[in-house]
């Protein structure tokens, strides 16, 4: 048996950074997932290696083979638990109905991204992992980072948002009184964990005085 195939479908998460600006929120993110010994799909457009370089001085190794391997290292995680894909990796997991988790996240997600998904355009693997959840009815959560938005823009958000998927713009909220850029980032981190129903100990939230609380405390 596949051992991609053999964890639980809910330990198992596709993860896509796209060429938005925000980066910064894909890697949290990542970190976060890896930490809980989520199993992760991570796929990475070409635009997105250049905004890792841009705003973080990251280098992301271009082959598939060797990004795994360099992530491996940077996160000190098992082996196992993290996969990159190329752009045209077909025969890759993500790519089927029949072996895709049925649950995405592309963060940060670029208006052109949304608009190919939104049109079934397919034509990477960033696309057609998106399109295969929609169509299989699972959870597909878009973090798109642009401002302002045009009306095509918010034409094709609101056509993935009538089916089903979860547009979460990466816009932090302030009521947590944020100190550092890091705060913020955790801050948008925490709610996509939150819509992914995965617990976590990010911020406080709202009526908790300050405490954190991952919504088990009775009411």
């Amino acid at each position: 048996m596949n051992q991609q195939l053999a964890v639980a479908p809910l330990q198992q998460i596709t993860l896509a950074f796209t060429g938005a600006s925000g980066a910064v929120y894909g890697w949290r993110l990542l970190e976060i997932l890896l930490g809980q010994g989520i199993k992760v799909h991570l796929l990475i457009s070409s635009a997105a290696r250049v905004v890792f370089a841009t705003e973080h001085n990251i280098k992301l190794a271009g082959s598939a083979e060797k990004c795994t391997a360099q992530l491996i290292e940077t996160f000190g995680c098992d082996a196992n638990l993290i996969t990159v894909y190329g752009k045209d990796d077909w025969f890759s997991p993500v790519a089927s109905g029949s072996a895709a988790p049925r649950i995405m996240v592309v963060c940060p997600c670029s208006t052109g991204t949304v608009a190919a998904i939104a049109h079934g355009m397919s034509d990477n693997l960033i696309e057609r992992a998106a399109d295969v959840v929609i169509k299989e009815g699972g959870k597909l959560i878009l973090v798109p980072r642009e401002s302002p938005l045009s009306a095509i823009h918010l034409e094709n958000l609101l056509k993935l948002a009538r089916n089903g998927v979860t547009i979460m713009p990466a816009a932090p909220g302030f009521y947590h009184q944020p100190s550092q850029i890091s705060d913020l980032v955790d801050f948008m981190v925490a709610r996509i964990l939150d819509h992914l129903q995965l617990p976590h100990q990010l911020l406080a939230r709202w009526g908790y005085s300050g405490n954190i609380d991952n919504g088990n405390s009775n009411k």
